[in-house]
């Protein structure tokens, strides 16, 4: 079990990619999992924040080309 600093049981949430489900600590393959996250909210996101992430890596990608969006 993973503790907080102040010494508080810390408990991890994890998107499974498979069955399109929060979990609770992992309970499934590394293979199926994006997290760990600190909040149920977060590890709901986790595919909407990874497409917000792609975007803005691909909008510098392009910057970087010094082509326009």
């Amino acid at each position: 079990m993973l503790m907080s600093p102040d010494g508080v049981p810390k408990v991890e949430y994890f998107f499974n990619t498979r069955t399109r489900m929060v979990e609770q600590g992992r309970q499934s393959s590394w293979e199926n999992l994006m997290g760990p996250y600190d909040s149920y909210e977060a590890a709901a996101r986790a595919l909407e924040t990874a497409q917000e992430r792609t975007d803005a890596w691909d909008e510098d990608d392009r910057e970087w080309r010094g082509e326009r969006g």
